[in-house]
Order: C-alpha cells, then sequence, then structure tokens
C-alpha cells in the first residue's frame, strides 16, 4: 500500500488547493482599535456559490489513530469551505486538486498546526476531519443552498496515511 506523508502546511504549498487561514499567511494586516488589536485581513476567498449563502457551524472531530487508511474523499463544486480550529492541538489534512475523481497519486498531505485553518476553493477533492490526539472542535463557514453540493469518491488502492 501506498504511504502518505504529511508536509509542512505553507500558503504557497497549499495554493492550488485554496488558501492558509493563519497571521503567519496574511498577505495584509495593520491596527485597528487604536491600536490594541492587530486585524489580519481577508485571509481566505469564501464562495458561496449560486444561490447560496454563507453560514458558521462547529464541527467536532474524534481523534484518528495512525496510521491510517484514505479511502475516499469528498468537494463541494458549489461553495468553498473553510476550516479554523478552536483547539491547542495539530491536525492533518488531505487533498486532491479540483477535476476529475483522484487517483492514490494524486493525494498530498498537509500537518497543521494550531491556529492554521485552511479554506478549501470549490471543487477541491478532501478527506473529512483527520483530528489527532484528541477531540477538536474547528469554526467551519461554508455553503448552504440549492442543488447538490457534496460529491465523494473512493480512493482505489486506498493510500496510508502516516506521520513518518
Amino acid at each position: 500500500m501506498k504511504i502518505l506523508l504529511p508536509e509542512p502546511l505553507t500558503a504557497s504549498a497549499f495554493a492550488p488547493f485554496g488558501e492558509v487561514i493563519a497571521v503567519n499567511a496574511a498577505q495584509r494586516h495593520f491596527s485597528i482599535n487604536g491600536g490594541n488589536t492587530e486585524r489580519y485581513h481577508d485571509l481566505a476567498e469564501l464562495v458561496p456559490g449560486p444561490d447560496g449563502k454563507l453560514i458558521v457551524s462547529l464541527f467536532r472531530g474524534q481523534p484518528r489513530a495512525l496510521p491510517f487508511a484514505i479511502e475516499m474523499l469528498e468537494r463541494h463544486p458549489l461553495g468553498s469551505q473553510a476550516f479554523m480550529p478552536l483547539g491547542d492541538q495539530p491536525y492533518l489534512i488531505v487533498v486532491a486538486p479540483p477535476g476529475p475523481p483522484p487517483g492514490p497519486d494524486d493525494l498530498r498531505a498537509f500537518l497543521a498546526q494550531p491556529g492554521e485553518g485552511v479554506n478549501y476553493a470549490p471543487g477541491t477533492w478532501h478527506h473529512p476531519l483527520l483530528a489527532l490526539n484528541e477531540i477538536c472542535d474547528f469554526l467551519v463557514i461554508d455553503r448552504s443552498g440549492p442543488g447538490n453540493n457534496c460529491d465523494e469518491t473512493a480512493i482505489t488502492p486506498p493510500v496510508q496515511l502516516a506521520l513518518a
């Protein structure tokens, strides 16, 4: 079975799949509130898609034991989906480019640190939440509205996700 090892999450490495939501990924930041607050501005392109609206949810992910078999991915063709961790634990991301259903060689994995979120561009294939170590909460901004906005595909043969 092919083994997939995660790489560090950086804005440039993740760019084909969307944006990194983190202080160190900000293109613009400035002081507000009389200099008491730093605003890290416009970190992601949130796309509600046709006739959609952006909604805010909390997702609670159960920790995954590694190694873990990646057997499926999903995508949201009509809108973006942003995940921001609310805790102090790292988590894993597995993605493949938008387009036709991916195969094992199309997958990339990233290790996200606490405080690093991601925004999946519309149509980006990704694995559902991959929390590590303990239950993790995420603030999620995604689309609600008409139309089928979730496709799933099998990864055949499965790929083994490991840290080393």
